[in-house]
């Protein structure tokens, strides 16, 4: 697990309780900054996991030379 996975994550988690305050508050500013933060977490976290599986990949056709 990346980096990028890891701060994704917490982005997506801190945009729904953003998002969650604004609706109890009232503020459609607040909402919609979390909603815009959650949106930016998973987008991030989606990078860390192509990175993730394009590391796995290499590692493999690594390991498939070294064989031959």
């Amino acid at each position: 697990m990346n980096k990028d996975r890891i701060v994704g994550k917490a982005k997506e988690v801190l945009g729904t309780v953003e998002e969650s305050l604004g609706k109890v508050v009232g503020s459609s500013k607040l909402t919609a900054e979390g909603q815009g933060e959650h949106a930016e977490g998973k987008i991030q976290s989606a990078t860390g996991s192509a990175k993730d599986a394009a590391k796995d990949i290499a590692k493999e056709a690594t390991k498939d030379e070294e064989k031959k």
